[in-house]
């Protein structure tokens, strides 16, 4: 079996390369990304077993054509995105170039290989804002709301891979899943930012909107189940990914100063960016119906895992802080903020 995996320099690809790797030894990844700031090819020097590493953009399409017909790829699954809120405000262009021309590229070069199937991983936020209070969680059929450049980016591109499924017939599926969190992730997000700065002796930057949670999910878990829809899932159908764990940006900034032994004094309250979704919460019955999927991995032992594993690596996180293109609580969100 060969794989051709996007994505694969950044957060949840290259946890997805070792989770294959580890599973399917005698299978080829092809670990295809094209190192902008959020990537990082040295998150893949440590990685023993038959990888390949090629740089390159999704949007390139006879490249990953050939790629994919020389390397007789069997699947393809498409991390590849821009994929920071905050930046999304301040650069909204380079969001649609990427996750919707950059995916309507690669599926040009879809239509031109044959594969069993091509996976798509799009996120929780493509369905909008939430009520804190509301007892039920998106479905698979809620429609589409997204609120943000990045949001209505990625519902773009998953528009995108369902009209070539449904107009050529390349063979997909999709899954959106919840925030993902664990090791290898880029410091601009909200768990390795908190470690991060509180580990250089930093404020903890906290959205005044204190109370707005998030569900998450353990990128192993999330590799998981892509695996289950890629052997067992169907064509052209779509799986939620989510575990029914809720935490508030306060929740996480306390989980982080307890664990490090820190004085609660290091948060510090910075305005919301603009349409700051409440809530995002799956209903991911389905997945588990149909499939057999259930996350294996506890918020509990996964956090402590994952700030753990950032005290003590601090030689891969120390370089990336500096490539962050937003300053979180710096931010005035006016149109000419980024230039």
């Amino acid at each position: 079996m060969n794989i051709f995996v996007t994505g694969a320099a950044g957060f949840i690809g290259s946890n997805f390369v070792r989770y294959w790797i580890e599973n399917y030894p005698e299978d080829k990844v092809i670990a295809y990304d094209l190192l902008t700031y959020a990537g990082n090819r040295e998150t893949l020097d440590d990685i023993t077993g038959n990888m390949e590493f090629v740089q390159g953009d999704i949007g390139d399409t006879d490249k990953v054509a050939k790629l994919l017909n020389d390397h007789h790829i069997d699947y393809v699954v498409n991390f590849a995105a821009e994929s920071h809120n905050s930046l999304a405000i301040l650069d909204p262009g380079r969001f649609f170039q990427t996750n919707v021309m950059g995916t309507q590229g690669l599926m040009e070069a879809m239509r031109k290989s044959k594969i069993e199937r091509f996976h798509h991983v799009s996120t929780c936020e493509v369905y909008g804002d939430m009520d804190l209070d509301d007892p039920d969680g998106f479905t698979e059929s809620s429609p589409y709301l997204p609120r943000t450049p990045y949001n209505a980016s990625k519902a773009g591109g998953d528009h995108v891979v369902r009209s070539y499924h449904l107009t050529y017939g390349v063979p997909i599926s999709i899954t959106n899943c919840a925030n993902n969190y664990g090791r290898y992730q880029f410091p601009e997000k909200v768990i390795p930012l908190f470690v991060t700065n509180a580990l250089d002796g930093k404020k903890l930057p906290l959205y005044a909107s204190t109370q707005n949670r998030r569900e998450w999910i353990h990128a192993l878990d999330h590799a998981k189940a892509i695996d289950l829809v890629l052997k067992q899932g169907r064509s052209g159908e779509t799986y939620h990914v989510g575990t029914s764990v809720e935490k508030s940006i306060m929740d996480i900034a306390d989980l982080v100063i307890d664990h490090l032994g820190l004085d609660d004094q290091i948060k510090e309250i910075v305005p919301d960016r603009p349409s700051h979704d409440r809530r995002y919460l799956l209903d991911a019955s389905k997945i588990k119906r149909e499939l057999g999927w259930e996350p294996q991995i506890t918020f509990e032992e996964g956090i402590a895992d994952t700030i753990d594993w950032y005290v003590e690596n601090r030689q891969w996180w120390e370089p990336l802080k500096e490539r962050a293109p937003v300053v979180e609580g710096s931010t005035s969100w006016t149109k000419d903020a980024g230039k």
